[in-house]
């Protein structure tokens, strides 16, 4: 009987992920090594709950987050709709991490709103774009509840969701699911939504990557958990086999990524730290969706690495970041809808 050599290591991402010759992935354990975050005391209740999104696929779960202290029972008052995507570089995490459940939490309870917060395929096993198709899914299904009858809907949903104030947001790679499909929605891509209404979209330091280096990955401090050999190696396992780094999953303005001028886009926040290598490419994606007309907001946190709210969601900077969330959904719940 013929013998085969065992399996052996063709990529290697240290303390993140490994893939063998056999196409086995084997991932760190509970994905990346961020810390559990622990909440201070007096924080809102909040319930959450899991379900499944698209039957198709087992990964296709979101968890739904309901602030407690408001109910339209009381107040007749339905609340804002925050669709959430974890960071992760389109190959890690969950949204049953503790880093990114607690996120949730914060912005159910302090916004207030209801908090959708997806999984979807991960790459290398499902190689983009399944990732982004999830997303995608993610909105008609919450369609589908907005059209529900009463009796088929979430009751969670059918009390508090206030499906004409929906943000889509996300973090990390997240974030970079949020560009894709805010690009998605605004083209047609996904289909009519209506009566959902998709007010904006919040990209917390996005994961863009391009072929031409920019000042923040050339200059990045020492130390820094994000580096140049991680996105570098991440990248080469989630693009197409002879992509570079231009290719549209990685680069918004890549030579063959779709134009964005004509994208009726709603409002845009975008977020990013000091101390991250992608600090510059969020800076020029804000830059040159301005330079179109489109609107679109920076604001930059001085001292802080990349993934600060995931990594330390109840810290000072944290909190800015909820708060920074709650004025951009105030200031755009009452925008005329972009059509769908």
């Amino acid at each position: 009987m013929a013998s085969f050599p065992p399996p052996h290591v063709v990529e290697d991402i240290p303390q993140l992920l490994q893939v063998l010759s056999d196409g086995t992935v084997i991932r760190a354990e509970y994905t990346y090594p961020l810390p559990i975050p622990t909440p201070p005391p007096g924080q809102p209740v909040v319930h959450w709950k899991d379900v499944v999104y698209d039957a198709r696929n087992d990964v296709c779960k979101l968890r739904i987050y309901k602030p407690q202290a408001t109910s339209s029972s009381s107040s007749g008052e339905k609340l804002p709709v925050i669709v959430y995507y974890h960071g992760g570089g389109y190959m890690m995490g969950s949204f049953d991490m503790p880093c990114f459940h607690n996120c949730c939490l914060r912005l159910a309870g302090e916004l207030p709103a209801v908090v959708l917060s997806a999984d979807y395929r991960l790459a290398p096993e499902h190689p983009l774009p399944a990732g982004l198709d999830d997303a995608a899914n993610v909105l008609r299904w919450v369609r589908g509840q907005a059209v529900a009858a009463a009796e088929d809907a979430d009751p969670w949903l059918a009390e508090l969701a206030d499906f004409g104030r929906v943000f889509v947001a996300g973090d990390s790679g997240g974030g970079g699911v949020v560009h894709h499909t805010a690009v998605r929605l605004a083209s047609g891509q996904v289909g009519s939504l209506h009566p959902v209404r998709v007010a904006g979209h919040v990209l917390l330091f996005p994961l863009f990557g391009g072929e031409e280096r920019t000042a923040s990955e050339l200059e990045l401090p020492p130390g820094q958990f994000l580096s140049l050999p991680v996105t570098d190696k991440g990248w080469r396992i989630l693009l197409p086999p002879g992509s570079t780094r231009d290719h549209p999953f990685a680069n918004p303005f890549g030579p063959e990524s779709p134009a964005m001028d004509n994208l009726p886009l709603p409002p845009m926040l975008v977020v990013v730290a000091e101390y991250d290598l992608l600090c510059d490419r969020a800076a020029d994606y804000v830059a040159r969706l301005k330079a179109m007309g489109k609107s679109a907001e920076l604001v930059k946190f001085q001292g802080q690495d990349h993934g600060f709210f995931s990594v330390e969601p109840y810290g000072d900077a944290g909190t800015e970041v909820v708060r920074l969330i709650k004025r951009f959904v105030h200031d755009n719940g009452g925008v005329a809808a972009v059509s769908t």
